[in-house]
């Protein structure tokens, strides 16, 4: 059987369990079990469901997190979340789009994963649509400003999530085409 099966066995009083193969390899050791957060399972037994979905559209004030930086505070809507369907290998990224009552918007990249001695990890950038917030368009000579188009928080949310499966999961939450359009 080349499948491994994660088996949650509660420690009492720790809030973690180990995840062992359910069956290792006739000859081989068997690994060491690695200690799983019984949160995060929690966690990932209700993907693709997040714990702020009921928020979306709500306006009320939000925290985003961010590895390395000063967390954001600001009050808005959380326009759409998206997460996998399931995360087999214990490890899924959760993306959110908000926008703030300032007009701006919020790009947030959660990636998880249910090992205890593994953090998560929390990246987030703010799209602010204002000329004087992209410092990177003033360094662009006068030719390449006359023929480009101004970003937009549709550009800089596609420059933050890319096109990988989950971010095309949200934008269709959006409702927004993000298709690039041929003729």
């Amino acid at each position: 059987m080349n499948a491994e099966h994660i088996e949650v066995i509660a420690e009492p009083n720790a809030g973690q369990a180990s995840a062992a193969p359910e069956v290792a390899p006739k000859g081989d050791a068997t690994p060491p079990a690695k200690p799983v957060s019984l949160n995060k399972i929690r966690m990932q037994s209700h993907l693709p469901a997040l714990d702020d979905d009921a928020d979306v559209g709500v306006p009320k004030e939000h925290v985003v997190t961010r590895d390395g930086k000063a967390d954001l505070l600001f009050t808005g809507e959380l326009l759409a979340s998206a997460a996998p369907d399931s995360a087999p290998k214990g490890r899924w990224q959760e993306y959110r789009i908000y926008h703030t009552s300032g007009g701006k918007h919020v790009f947030s990249k959660v990636s998880r994963t249910v090992f205890a001695e593994e953090d998560d990890t929390y990246e987030a950038e703010v799209f602010d649509p204002s000329p004087s917030s992209m410092p990177s368009q003033l360094l662009k000579s006068a030719r390449e400003l006359a023929h480009a188009r101004p970003l937009t928080w549709m550009d800089a949310t596609v420059k933050f999530f890319g096109y990988d499966p989950l971010a095309k999961a949200l934008y269709r939450k959006l409702s927004v085409r993000f298709e690039e359009q041929i003729s």
